[in-house]
């Protein structure tokens, strides 16, 4: 038999190797060679052409044991116990597809397409599978209420269109190598990927002379491989830093005042902050110290070094904004840029949200007609009939082009179960009977998992696709089980930087009773009476037609058969390149064509937690909020290097690569009695889990950090096994949509109770 062009067989073994990647939500989007033999795949490796390679990590590599799991859903299911128990019965396709059809016209008919929500996640990241396909039914159908706001990213994109008017502020990361100063603030791309390249683009840099310092509450592995200096900070207080170097910089005459003059406006506000002009604080490193923890003189000589050492590289990352007041941290970081003229050269980095090559942000490579102008003030236009014409958030950015849809008709991923549990009555916009979930397991990644489970009880019917029986799933009343993409084909975009494509060709015939979302989508929509004509095509000719309409993509043949499409640019990406050398004929796209320091905008809303000019501000659940007093840790929630999200978990090569546990450093854990590798309860009062201690001098004292995405397991007494982070997490989203998965107070015990009464 002849294969396609996508694939090669040596001749010795029989084996043919599927040009094939991986597009989960890990911060990469990376090269699999799948080598296949009599149907199934028997190893994977990576990329090993031409350089840059866009080479795999460990989750990539191990994807062949997702993929056999004996866990993996293998045909469609009906609750038949307590929704929450994961109770269910085996049913066929025609069965499941029509109970879902007639619940989705039911609701319909009931209550409107209001009450349908609609819960597309990260789960699939390709161009065609995934999420897209059931929104467009669902659309077709009469529409659906959502969310806006992404966990990952909400505050540093908010920062961003603030002072910018862009998301797109990244460099490629070839870039690096032009730095002499590498700031990682809160960023951990050893473990996060952050595009494929950075880690060898950050080796290099090293190499090549840059000096790299790292701020972070942990000794991550990123510090360990990368840094000259670690800085520990007490996490949610990085503005406070910021504005501090901010201080030394302003008072010692090191502040690049001609680029200050040409492209930015509001500097005085800010310079006026401060130095204490409006308030009678002078935000000094001695002023910061007792609040960051880090010494003063370290925070003086980083300013210094930062202003001196030009080009320098502030790499704010995600992770810091990840809290209750996030988009301050955002801010500080955008303007410390502006303030040494870091921004539009090489080796420079303006921070913001970091966006630098990516097929969802790179308008200018779409071929497409001139954007009509839209008064948003009277409505936003929206292909969704439940949100078009819904007038802008009031704390929205609405005149700004990009960034997060404005709409007042969705709500806050954050609030999603709150809005379950009172809809209108309690301010929201619909009052929300039935979810259809896809890609996402939101119980366990949204905050708050707790009331998560308390509103999926309360919803009258919940459909999933999955591929496993996730925490979500165990709340469903159909499961519709879906294929990997080893067993289908898609196109992936870049996670961030780097210019390139990739074609997930399809490794292996899918398990027989699984179908792809999109095939789903082609039995239930005519089950809704939705027009099928998108349906009708095939998947090669539905992602033929996507890549026509970009100009990067010149050859699908060569990218269908390689699998990979590096795009060759002449010199590296470097954000506002055009702003800084023509301002006249390149403004930014803010309101005033410059970087805005003070934001017009932000003052509109009249909102002293959205301040014009970025400032430090606490919170309830702060470190030295009175809360503090009965949960006095402050808990992380960061990324694990074994999943990607709640997605890998229960991979065994990656459980043997790194356990769950908490960190916890040797001081506090002294202090309650706790040894390394004993188990212990975290609670607060949203609830308790249960896990073991990683007792380790590699996190700062005070601070406890439990990696998000294990997955939610409470026993008959409501004590989370698992010990999914978000059991803690709080659900309330900061003023500019950050998302506050950092900010959690908590207390920590040892699990057989022992100190619980000594402990408060």
């Amino acid at each position: 038999m002849a294969h396609p062009p996508s694939v090669s067989t040596p001749p010795d073994d029989g084996v043919t190797i599927v040009n094939t990647g991986c597009c989960h939500d890990c911060g990469g989007r990376c090269v699999l060679k799948a080598h296949v033999k009599d149907g199934r795949i028997l190893r994977i490796e990576s990329d090993t052409g031409a350089e840059p390679q866009i080479r795999a990590c460990a989750r990539g590599r191990a994807y062949r044991q997702r993929q056999y799991s004996p866990e993996r859903l293998r045909y469609p299911l009906r609750r038949v116990g307590e929704r929450g128990q994961g109770r269910f019965e085996r049913i066929g396709w025609d069965e499941a597809l029509d109970t879902v059809a007639d619940q989705l016209k039911r609701v319909k008919a009931t209550y409107g397409n209001s009450a349908i929500l609609f819960l597309p996640g990260a789960g699939n990241q390709g161009m065609l599978h995934g999420p897209t396909a059931p929104g467009m039914m669902l659309q077709a159908f009469g529409g659906f209420t959502r969310y806006w706001g992404i966990p990952s990213y909400e505050g540093a994109l908010f920062a961003s269109m603030a002072t910018y008017g862009t998301i797109r502020t990244g460099h490629s990361r070839d870039d690096l190598l032009n730095s002499k100063l590498i700031l990682m603030w809160g960023w951990n791309p050893a473990n996060t990927v952050w595009d494929p390249e950075t880690s060898l683009a950050v080796a290099k840099a090293r190499e090549n002379g840059a000096r790299i310092v790292a701020v972070d509450p942990r000794f991550t592995d990123s510090v360990a491989t990368f840094a000259h200096q670690w800085i520990p900070i007490r996490p949610g207080t990085d503005a406070a830093m910021l504005i501090a170097m901010a201080h030394v910089i302003i008072s010692e005459g090191l502040l690049d005042k001609a680029f200050i003059e040409k492209y930015t406006v509001g500097f005085d506000a800010y310079r006026d902050y401060v130095l204490g002009n409006s308030d009678g604080v002078a935000k000094t490193p001695g002023w910061a110290a007792p609040i960051t923890k880090v010494p003063a003189d370290t925070i003086a000589d980083l300013a210094r070094a930062y202003a001196a050492c030009k080009p320098g590289a502030l790499i704010a990352g995600w992770g810091p904004a990840r809290t209750a007041i996030g988009e301050q941290y955002s801010r500080t970081a955008n303007v410390l840029c502006a303030m040494t003229g870091n921004i539009g050269i090489p080796g420079g980095y303006p921070a913001g949200f970091m966006r630098a090559y990516s097929s969802r942000e790179t308008g200018h490579l779409m071929k497409k007609d001139p954007a009509q102008q839209v008064d948003k003030s009277k409505g936003i236009p929206s292909a969704n009939p439940v949100e078009n014409g819904a007038l802008p958030r009031p704390d929205s950015l609405y005149r700004l082009s990009g960034g997060t849809n404005a709409t007042s008709a969705r709500i806050h991923q954050s609030r999603i179960w709150d809005a379950v549990l009172r809809g209108r009555a309690g301010g929201y916009p619909a009052d929300l009977k039935m979810a259809y979930i896809v890609a996402s397991n939101c119980l366990n990644q949204y905050p708050n998992a707790n009331r998560g489970a308390e509103a999926l009880r309360a919803l009258e019917f919940v459909v999933v696709h999955e591929q496993f029986l996730t925490p979500t799933a165990r709340f469903a009343d159909i499961v519709l089980p879906v294929n990997t993409f080893m067993e289908r084909s898609d196109i992936a975009p870049p996670w961030l930087g780097s210019p390139y494509f990739l074609y997930l060709n399809k490794a292996v015939d899918t398990l027989p009773e699984t179908k792809s979302d999109l095939e789903i989508c082609r039995e239930l929509a005519p089950r809704l009476g939705v027009p099928a004509d998108f349906y009708t095509l095939s998947d090669e000719e539905i992602l033929r037609l996507f890549t026509s309409r970009r100009k990067d993509v010149t050859d699908f043949e060569s990218l269908r058969r390689d699998g990979v499409l590096k795009i060759r640019l002449p010199e590296p990406i470097v954000a506002f390149r055009e702003q800084i050398a023509d301002p006249a004929n390149h403004p930014f796209p803010t309101l005033s064509g410059k970087i805005e320091i003070a934001c017009d905008h932000l003052a509109e809303m009249n909102n002293p937690r959205v301040p014009a000019v970025p400032q430090y501000l606490g919170h309830p659940e702060h470190f030295d909020a009175p809360l503090a007093q009965q949960y006095p840790l402050q808990l992380l929630t960061t990324h694990s290097k074994v999943r990607t999200h709640s997605t890998l978990e229960r991979v065994p090569w990656l459980q043997a690569l790194e356990d769950h546990g908490l960190w916890i450093h040797p001081r506090d854990a002294r202090e309650r009695g706790i040894e390394n590798g004993d188990p212990i309860e975290i609670f607060n009062d949203r609830g308790r889990v249960r896990t073991t201690a990683r007792v380790t001098e590699r996190i700062m004292p005070g601070v406890v950090n439990l990696c998000q995405g294990a997955w939610y397991t409470p026993d008959e007494t409501g004590v989370d096994t698992g010990a999914c982070a978000n059991t803690l997490t709080r659900d309330e989203p900061s003023p500019g949509g950050a998302f506050p998965m950092n900010s959690a107070l908590v207390q920590v015990v040892r699990a057989d109770g022992s100190q619980r009464k000594e402990v408060k």
